[in-house]
């Protein structure tokens, strides 16, 4: 597997490039919600052109879900400032110690198709602690992780994890930080109607409500914290504008959409960049998006890792790539 570090050099200047930098994560989550049998058809996902997702992918309700849960954690990994400052706050009423906050994506299969899937193995160490709320000694994260995958494909029924932590399958991102190694499981929701509490679960992201407070609390009935990302100019209004963009553009089979369907000149401008590279795969067009995003915005390296468990043998886990999270705060 592939770990992906990303680092933020620079604030994001204007709109152009703020729309640019979350189709990257949008188009990462449409690529990696494709069936992996029907991949298989292609070769791998790295083989996929950016003018086949229009034809290979079957439009859902979860789609724009599961792509919101990729542009938080990018966002938080990518050092967004106003993201990052709800992040903290949040992680502050965790009392997780340390500074920097980061986040690492962590999915399975879920309804079927297959989830954008990242695995926090190869990031964490053996002392990483999961803060649960409950009291007693933190758990050891890593040792968990099959178990989490494993409760994840069975909707939690018969899970193996400890009872204190028992809700960890339906944690979506790990937020803490990496200088004291301590992290939060964390549910995402693009609504917040659907937000569920369970055990080992502390924090909850949702969109903040257009135009009302996106102050961070303590939802007593869920038992989490609720940490509304800013929408009005901010992280969410880029979003909502992002997925436009891609859903247009795939809608117009990977051309360039009629105005009507894009009246935003700064929208067509992203789609252009896509069209314009509809004979790569959807990887190659990504990393492309980098310097569009705005120059020196990202720094992305990646290396190889193997994750493997305690006893020396394979996981037995599917996996793609994996984030590291390396934020800059700006």
């Amino acid at each position: 597997m592939q770990i992906r570090t990303e680092q933020q050099l620079n604030p994001v200047a204007d709109e152009v490039s703020a729309i640019a930098a979350v189709v990257r994560p949008i188009l990462y989550g449409i690529l990696y919600s494709l069936k992996a049998d029907v991949v298989a058809e292609l070769g791998t996902r790295g083989d996929i052109k950016l003018k086949m997702l229009p034809r290979l992918r079957r439009p859902g309700d979860g789609d724009t879900g599961v792509c919101f849960e990729y542009a938080a954690h990018d966002a938080v990994n990518r050092g967004e400032a106003r993201v990052l400052e709800r992040v903290d706050d949040a992680l502050r009423l965790c009392k997780v110690p340390g500074s920097g906050a980061s986040s690492i994506l962590f999915g399975a299969e879920k309804a079927g198709s297959q989830q954008l899937i990242d695995t926090v193995g190869a990031l964490l160490t053996d002392e990483s602690s999961l803060l649960s709320g409950s009291r007693g000694r933190p758990v050891k994260l890593k040792k968990h992780l099959n178990a989490a995958a494993a409760a994840f494909r069975r909707k939690g029924v018969s899970t193996d994890l400890p009872q204190s932590i028992s809700g960890l399958w339906r944690a979506d991102l790990f937020l803490g930080s990496s200088t004291s190694d301590y992290w939060v499981a964390t549910t995402v929701k693009i609504n917040k109607a659907d937000l569920k509490g369970d055990r080992g679960l502390r924090v909850g992201v949702v969109p903040a409500t257009e135009g009302k407070s996106d102050k961070i609390y303590l939802d007593d009935r869920r038992n989490l914290v609720v940490c509304p990302l800013p929408y009005d100019g901010s992280f969410v209004e880029t979003f909502y504008m992002a997925w436009e963009v891609v859903v247009a553009f795939l809608a117009a089979d990977a051309q360039l959409p009629k105005d009507s369907a894009l009246p935003r000149s700064a929208a067509r401008t992203v789609a252009r960049y896509l069209a314009d590279r509809r004979e790569f795969t959807v990887l190659e067009v990504i990393e492309a998006l980098i310097p569009l995003s705005q120059p020196g915005l990202l720094q992305t390296e990646t290396a190889s890792a193997d994750l493997v468990r305690s006893g020396g043998t394979s996981a037995g886990v599917e996996m793609s790539a994996v984030l590291a999270p390396s934020p800059v705060i700006l």
